[in-house]
Parts: C-alpha cells; structure tokens; sequence
C-alpha cells in the first residue's frame, strides 16, 4: 500500500515528522519498507495561464504562445505541444528553473523567436511517462509556486500489509489506525447522498447469493466526453502508484484507494437488458480489459446482461462493457464479493488486481451505496451528468454478521503480562471502530464491517498491546514453577534410542511426511495411500504409509553425492486409511547401504549385508532388558530380497521387518548397491522391563559343546528355541560359534556347533547333571529337527 502522506495528514495530523510516523505505525504492526519523495526535485516553475498562441513564423508544429506567470508582462514562450490553446492552465518553467535530471532553463532563440521559458509536460518534471502534451492543470491561482500548489513536496510511505490488514488498502483505515495510535478522533467521511435526476435504473438478479449477497448499481447519463481527470487526481492516484486511464476509471480509482472498496464503472450503451449476478457456465469466454480472452469454468462469478459474461467479478472488467472516450452514459457497480469464493481466482489467470486483493482480504459491505454515492458527486464535479436513483439488491442471509466477542481482564493480563486500565482498552476498542460495552470481568466487542480478522479473543489482545505499543511491554523475569518430570521404566527414552543409534555410526535423517505416489506404489505397494487436497507438490502429493519412500531417497541424494557408506535412521508417522480413520504410528526406520565399515586399513571391504543391520537391531532391542523375547522370522515381502527378509517378532507382537531390497525394487528407484532395510513399530522397540536384581553364583560355570549335523532347511532360530525349550534352570548363556559346510558333511546338511553354558546358585554342577542336561537337548533335537551329533 502506497501512502500519501499530504493526503493522509489532511484526515489525521499527528504531531509527528516522517520518520516518527512510519516508526509508529511499523511498531503497530503496519511495515514501512520504503520512503520515498513524491516528485523529485526541481526548482522555478510556477502556474500559468495561456492568454493566446499564434503560429511559429518559421515552424510548422510551433506555435507562439503569450503566458500570464503573475509577472508585470506576459512571457512569450515557445512551445510544440499539440493541446496549447488559449484559456489553459499550465505549469510554466521559467528562465532560471532548474528541472529533474540537472536541467536549466535558460532564455532561447528558436527558430528565430526567443522564448522565456517552457510549458512543461508531466515527463519533464518527473511525474509521468506519459507525454502526450503538456500538462493542463485545473484553475488555479496565477504565479504560484507549483510544487506548492499541487503539494509535491510529499512523501510517499510504502506500507508492507499482512494478508490479515485488508482494512488498511484504503487511506481512511491507514489514517483510523494512525488516529488510535495518537488518541485522537477519526470518523471515515460519510458521502452525502446525491439527488437523482432521473429514473433510469437497471434491474440487477444475485444468481449467486453465496459469491455475491449485495450489489449495488447507478445509471448516470450525459456526462461529458471531453472532460479531464483534474491533476489532483492524477497525482494523489500516481503516488498510489495507479496510471490515470478516463475520468470514469479514475474516479473508481481514487474511490478504492480512499476508501478501499473497489468498484466498477459500465459503459451503459453497452449492456444489454438486467444485470445478472451469476455463476459462470462452463467453457464460456470473457474478454478482459487486458484484452485477454479467457475460458470460464462454473466455479467462477461473472457480471452479465442478457448477452452474456461482461466482468469477472471482483477480479476485472471485460473489454466489451468497458468506458471509452466516447462514453456518455455510465452504470457504476459496487457489491460485496465472498473473500472465500473469491480468493485464488484471479491467480488461475496469472492475475493479481487492485480488485482481487482487496476482495479476497474482505471489504466492508456496508460501503457498497457510500462508494457509489461518492464516486457520483466527484463525477458530476468533474464530467457533468444526470444521475438516477441507487438500487441495492442483496441477500442478507448471506451477508456475514459482524463477531460477537468477549473479553476478559484476566484473560487479556495474564496473556500479555502486564495490567491495562479498564477505561483505556475501552478507548482502544472504540478507536478501531468496534463496538465495545464493559461487561462485568472485561468486555463485549462487536467488530466493524471492514475488521474480517477479529473474530477470537486473542484478536483482541493483539489489538489492545500493538495499539497500547509493543515497546511498552515491560520486559519482566519469568516466573515458572520447577518440577520433576515423570519418567516410565516401561519405556525407552526416545533421545536415548537416538544416541544409540548415532554411536553405532547412523545419521539421524527427517523427510517429508508426504512422499511422491510413483515411489510410494514402487516401495509400500500393498497400501493404497492417502492423497493430500492440496499438495505442495505433485511429487510430493501423498502420505507416507511407512518411512522407506522417504529415507532411500534420502540414500539416493547421498550416492549420487559420492557419499559410498550411507547409514541414516528415523522416526515418524506413518499414515494408513482405515475406512474414514487413520491410522497413525510412530515407526523407527533404519537403512545402511555401501561398505561393512568406514575405510580403514586394517578392516575387510565388504558391502553391508542383512546380518550386519540384524545385530543393530538386536542391540537396539536388548536395550529394553534381557527377558525380552526377539525373534527373526523368515517371511515373504513385497519389497525386500526373498530369503534375505524376516518379520521382527518382539515377546510374541510383530515388530516389523527387516530385509534387503528386493534387487527389481532397487532398479525401479534407481538406486545400486545392497541396501538393507528395517522398520519397528516404535512402541514394540522402546518398551523395556523392570530391571530386577539377581545374585552372583559363587559356583564355577560349566561349558559344553555340542556339534550337530542338521538338514539345511532348518534355521538356526529353531534349533536356539529347542535347546531353549528343553534345557534345565542351570542353562545360563547358550552360543553359536561355528556353522560348517563342506567336506566330510553330507550334501543338503550343515554342521552347527553350539556353547552351553551351565551354572547352578546352590551347588557345584556334576558331570551326571550336565551329561544328563546335554542328553535330553540332543534327544529333542534329534526327535523334532532331525539333528545328529557330529562325531
């Protein structure tokens, strides 16, 4: 928002500089990013007024003109504008001036006439790109200063809005803000009504009563064809940063930027039969005003007559209705438009309008007849005409209802931390233009029209202490009560299952929740996922139902690095539909691909394999005590290598899997290498069990070995079970130290060899106990594994 500072002065005049001013209302939550001079300097030019103009003796296009500066003659000045005429009005350089861009005005002879001066466009003093003549000024006083006159000696304060400050894109919320900040009364002017003439009218129909719940409209005929948009206009609009265009334009202009309801003029020769406020029909085409032609879908509002779409509403006019010079006849609109209804609309053309950004922050709808009644009475003053009546049509059940909000003290103090008196929030309440009535304990506060972002208490309490001042906050010590956290033996820290992790040479890595389809259907194919409404992306379009999307892209950015040993960790949601649920859990994913070890000499270069993460995870696991039940179990999955994959069973619960990448899925990602994966439900992983203390024997332990021939086909895990299941109480630690193939074993076994640790707490153990113990675990494995002893 570009602020005139002259023109905001004249609707409140703080006793405050410039840079006071915009210091105080960047504090209130109103950014300056920028001051900038309205005019740029120049020096020596004065109002004048054409008395005549005759032909230049010796060139064409020049003509002779006799100008009254205030002076004791007139000065003859030379000049090759096409609009000189006698009776104008126009700014005069005179001999001395100094003008933008280090220009001196000096006495001339040119073509043989001297000239004093020259009569200036708006180019040549900085003001405008445009030259299509000098500049005509409205009548004013002859021989004054013109920078004086049109008070270019302005600045212009560039104001950086939230989205949340719709109400300050117009000078009198910018100058109702700067009055609360300096306790003093401003009233936004109320434009008188303008008396009607005639009674024409245009009968309007709201098609669309939830786009669109009022519209109001005025036919106002014979207005001049040659009149000029005043250069007050032109320069209050310029340093609003809007182009002058036609009166008609411009005055809807200056309407918008006074008030910030944006409004709409139609030439009414134009428009054919009632105004229809409806929905577009689809595959319908409009041309803006741009010249653009578009196709409409049904989801976006339109302005029409009986011939069809003549504006998008609250976004453009289209060209066909649109004011020209040889307008005479104008029907001006302003309505309400739904700020959810019309928001982002205007984007799906690669459009952002005045219009459009007003009206998808929400404007007042109660200065729908106020803006038309103003921009009426300046149109009459500027280009004549015969106004008629307004007619408002609106639906009111649509028309939102002011917030109703309470307040109350404890409420506002304990949040801000600080006291207010009672009396001084009510001023602030009232300043802003809300609707305030003390009420036992605080406040009842109803929002004006044109505040959409106060609708909580909290709205409040920002109002009061952005008002009251944020540098006004006294800064105090916190104040917070200390107390001992409560932790369940239960349950593994997740910082400690971090460290872990980090200590056994993992990254921690954090990825998107929200995964691209293509890969989620590659890598977790046996879950249909949850698509995002609204995505960021459409690579990022859906929700990951496991951690393995996230984290082998994470691999992948890593190899394609030259990093060779990649090992990462992380733990997240996964997101399952469940009929209308979800299903949320937090899973730990762990993922390791590239060399066994870090590049040492004294250490082997193999690859990591499926046993290399399985002793991580056993060590991960055992971290919640040695009674644990943890258990690999072959199984097929989807995704990972067949006989390199096991569901985690964790004391009877399945935890998760562990695997390798099935090579095919590895090619499908493009990622080389052996990648090993493992992802544990987060609950299974970081329970734990009560440590409970068990004395030292003092007897000595016993090992025995015990070497056995096994079919190939039984796992390891089975024979560890059945020793486990049939050993007595003095079994303490059971150890695999050697599997054999080869030579002096028969095809399609393996000799196993297993360490049995025995101890006793009571007694020595015997050899009868422990041949005794020995014989019954080869028995049970001999009778349900086909297990023989090796010799």
């Amino acid at each position: 928002m570009l602020v005139s500072e002259s023109w905001l002065r004249e609707l409140v005049n703080p006793k405050l500089s410039t840079q006071e001013l915009a210091h105080q209302i960047t504090m209130a939550g109103l950014e300056v990013e920028a001051i900038e001079p309205a005019a740029p300097e120049f020096s020596g030019v004065v109002t004048g007024l054409v008395l005549a103009t005759e032909k230049h003796p010796d060139a064409e296009k020049l003509k002779v003109c006799s100008v009254d500066i205030g002076a004791d003659e007139p000065s003859a000045i030379v000049c090759g504008a096409p609009n000189v005429r006698a009776g104008l009005t126009v700014a005069v350089a005179t001999v001395g001036a100094r003008l933008p861009g280090g220009i001196k005005i000096r006495k001339a002879k040119l073509r043989g006439v001297v000239s004093y001066g020259m009569i200036c466009s708006s180019r040549e003093l900085g003001l405008g790109d445009e030259h299509d003549g000098i500049l005509e000024l409205t009548e004013h006083e002859i021989g004054v200063d013109f920078r004086k006159a049109y008070e270019l000696d302005d600045q212009v304060i560039e104001i950086g809005l939230t989205p949340n400050r719709g109400d300050c894109l117009g000078m009198y919320g910018v100058a109702r803000d700067v009055a609360a900040l300096n306790k003093t009364k401003f009233v936004a002017p109320r434009a008188a009504a303008v008396r009607a003439t005639v009674s024409d009218t245009i009968s309007t129909h709201l098609d669309a009563p939830e786009y669109c719940a009022r519209y109001s409209g005025r036919v106002i005929r014979n207005i001049r064809t040659d009149a000029q948009t005043p250069v007050w206009m032109v320069e209050r609009l310029r340093r609003a940063g809007i182009r002058a265009i036609h009166p008609v334009v411009d005055i809807t202009n200056y309407v918008m930027i006074e008030s910030g309801k944006p409004m709409h003029g139609f030439d009414l020769a134009t428009m054919k039969g009632d105004v229809r406020v409806r929905l577009a029909e689809d595959g319908e085409k409009l041309t803006l005003l741009d010249g653009r032609e578009i196709t409409l879908a049904n989801d976006l509002l339109v302005i029409a007559d009986n011939s069809g779409a003549r504006a998008l509403g609250g976004i453009m006019g289209g060209i066909d209705s649109g004011v020209s010079d040889d307008t005479t006849d104008v029907f001006f609109e302003s309505a309400y438009f739904d700020p959810l209804n019309i928001a982002g609309k205007a984007r799906r053309f690669g459009l952002h309008t005045d219009a459009s950004h007003r009206f998808e922050r929400g404007v007042d709808p109660d200065l729908c007849v106020d803006s038309i009644e103003r921009a009426t009475q300046l149109l009459l003053d500027i280009c004549g005409g015969e106004p008629g009546p307004v007619v408002t049509k609106e639906i009111a059940d649509n028309l939102p209802t002011p917030a109703q909000i309470a307040l109350s003290q404890d409420h506002l103090e304990r949040l801000i931390g600080r006291r207010y008196d009672k009396k001084e929030v009510t001023e602030i309440f009232t300043s802003l233009g809300c609707g305030t009535r003390e009420i036992e304990g605080g406040w009842a506060v109803t929002a004006p029209g044109y505040r959409f972002d106060l609708t909580i208490a909290e709205d409040l309490i920002e109002e009061v202490v952005r008002v009251h001042g944020y540098d006004q906050v006294e800064a105090t010590a916190a104040v917070a009560e200390l107390g001992m956290s409560t932790a369940s033996e239960l349950q593994i820290d997740s910082m400690r299952m971090r460290e872990f992790l980090v200590a056994r040479g993992y990254f921690e890595a954090i990825t998107y929740s929200f995964v691209d389809p293509k890969w989620h259907s590659i890598l977790i194919p046996e879950i249909e996922p949850l698509p995002l409404a609204n995505p960021i992306s459409s690579d990022l379009s859906v929700m990951r139902a496991g951690l393995l999307p996230g984290l082998l892209g994470a691999v992948k950015k890593n190899l394609s690095r030259q990093k060779q040993r990649v090992r990462l960790f992380e733990t997240g949601l996964r997101f399952i539909p469940q009929s209308d649920e979800i299903e949320q859990k937090s899973v730990i994913g762990i993922i390791a691909t590239g060399p066994r070890y870090a590049e040492q000499w004294g250490m082997d270069k193999h690859g990591v394999g499926f046993f290399d993460v399985k002793q991580d995870v056993e060590a991960l696991l055992a971290m919640g005590g040695s009674g644990r039940d943890v258990r690999f179990v072959a199984d097929a999955h989807p995704v990972l290598h067949p006989g390199q994959s096991a569901r985690v069973v964790v004391d009877g619960h399945n935890a998760g899997w562990l695997g390798v990448l099935h090579p095919q899925t590895a090619a499908d990602v493009e990622v080389d290498g052996t990648v090993v994966y493992c992802e544990l439900l987060e609950e299974v992983a970081l329970a734990a069990s009560i440590p409970t203390f068990t004395s030292l024997s003092k007897y000595p332990e016993v090992r025995r070995d015990l070497a056995l021939i096994v079919p190939e086909e039984v796992t390891i895990e089975q024979i560890m079970q059945g020793v486990r299941s049939v050993a007595p109480a003095s079994l303490k630690d059971l150890r695999l130290f050697d599997i054999y193939r080869g030579k002096g074993i028969e095809d399609g076994a393996k000799s196993v060899a297993l360490g049995l640790i025995l101890q006793e707490y009571s007694r020595t153990l015997t050899e009868v106990d422990i041949d005794a113990a020995v014989a019954a675990i080869a028995t049970h494995l001999s009778e349900n594994l086909q297990a023989k002893i090796r010799d």
